[in-house]
């Protein structure tokens, strides 16, 4: 079991994502297609891809990396790179967001 305390550890990149009109169903599939290859990264500790129940054309992406560096490590995939291209085209608008913590848990 993964403790709090554990989740609190890291680099967090919170992801927010529109998908263009007509495309929400391609994004999901692409975001679920990401998500394996993603979690087996040994910088990962958790992507997880979310989908707005009340509005299925918005995104939220939680990636939880061991560090920075790891980060950067996650951009230069072969798999990341590959669904890069249509993710772009798949988006009205993207926000990453980095975060790190500042309390202990």
């Amino acid at each position: 079991m993964v403790t709090a305390g554990a989740l609190n550890e890291g680099f967090v990149v919170a992801i927010s994502i529109e998908a263009k009109e007509g495309k929400a169903d391609a994004l999901a599939a692409l975001l679920s297609e990401l998500t394996e290859p993603s979690n087996a990264e040994p910088g990962m500790k958790v992507f997880l891809p979310y989908r707005s129940p009340s509005d299925p054309k918005l995104f939220f992406v939680y990636e939880l990396y061991r560090d920075e560096a790891a980060w950067a490590e996650h951009q230069e995939t072969t798999h990341f790179k590959r669904a890069l291209p249509a993710l772009l085209e798949f988006s009205a608008k993207r926000e990453r967001v980095p975060f790190v913590p500042f309390v202990s848990v």
